[in-house]
């Protein structure tokens, strides 16, 4: 994307993107590869932290929006992801693919400036950070933070709709923080397409092991997220973090958990339904959202 356009214009680039070739594309090929990182490379918006414009909050507000306890997870969870990304990127000798994939942890690495500056902004304090060495698997870290991102995405585009819906971030607020939110639309978008291309570009023979990597990679996010929900319960210093019901309360003034998947499902198709149909979506999540939704009155 240019330097030249305005931040409006630039925005509007993010968000709305068709593939240069027309006709269909076959899933797994040379094509789909050069389609899904040029999505990435094409739509990536060049905002740069250091000169964002916090706006002034009033006390209320700022007491509500410093007293979330997600500020140290979110800052650490951005710093994780930018050098797992990072590290798997170096791991690839195709140029785009590595130039795509380079592009995603630079903009990882971004949100946890902007992360930064949003609390230093508004005076919240974080724990110590932790280091984050390079991972040995660079491969399975890039997929832990794929998939996790998938999950945590759909959750935040509704949390996101609600705290706007119910003011309990202001709107100033809510507007400078938006395009952190699309850019993770874009990554899952990204990474949707990368997990089905490198699935159907390994030989035959190869596919089991991929299976039983994803398989694995699963089970680590499911266990990580029981142990972060357990972890703040014994701790009782942030029962809002019991995701999604609990920070939905906290986010959207006690919003039925029912009304919560259904700002998540509309939000998740509403910031992909802008770029190219032929780019596969993430659909796990969604999926498993509507069974959970039949049973919600």
């Amino acid at each position: 994307m240019s330097d030249t356009l305005t931040p409006a214009e630039a925005d509007h680039a993010m968000r709305h993107w068709t593939y240069r070739s027309a006709g269909d594309i076959q899933i797994g090929s040379a094509q789909h590869k050069r389609m899904f990182c040029e999505l990435l490379l094409t739509t990536h918006n060049p905002y740069k932290p250091a000169v964002i414009d916090w706006p002034t909050l009033a006390p209320a507000a700022l007491r509500r929006v410093t007293s979330l306890p997600i500020w140290d997870i979110a800052v650490q969870t951005e710093g994780r992801a930018s050098i797992r990304v990072a590290t798997y990127a170096a791991s690839i000798g195709d140029p785009l693919l590595r130039e795509a994939i380079t592009m995603n942890g630079e903009e990882e690495a971004r949100h946890k400036i902007v992360l930064s500056k949003l609390v230093e902004a508004y005076g919240i304090e974080l724990a110590p950070e932790p280091p984050y060495p390079p991972p040995d698997d660079p491969l399975r870290a890039w997929m832990l933070t794929g998939y996790s991102e998938c999950i945590d995405s759909f959750f935040a585009f509704g949390l996101f709709e609600a705290a706007r819906r119910s003011g309990y971030f202001p709107g100033e607020l809510v507007e400078t923080f938006e395009p952190v939110i699309q850019e993770e639309a874009r990554h899952i978008l990204f990474f949707a397409n990368w997990v089905a291309w490198y699935r159907r570009s390994l030989p035959w023979y190869r596919r089991p092991w991929f299976l039983a990597k994803t398989c694995g990679v699963w089970i680590s996010l499911i266990r990580d997220r029981v142990s972060l929900a357990r972890g703040f319960d014994k701790s009782g210093a942030a029962q809002d973090m019991n995701f999604p019901a609990n920070v939905g309360d906290s986010v959207s003034g006690g919003v039925s958990a029912g009304a919560l998947i259904d700002w998540c499902l509309a939000e998740n198709d509403r910031r992909m339904g802008g770029y190219d149909a032929r780019l596969l979506r993430p659909t796990l999540v969604p999926k498993l959202a509507r069974i959970v939704r039949r049973f919600i009155k």
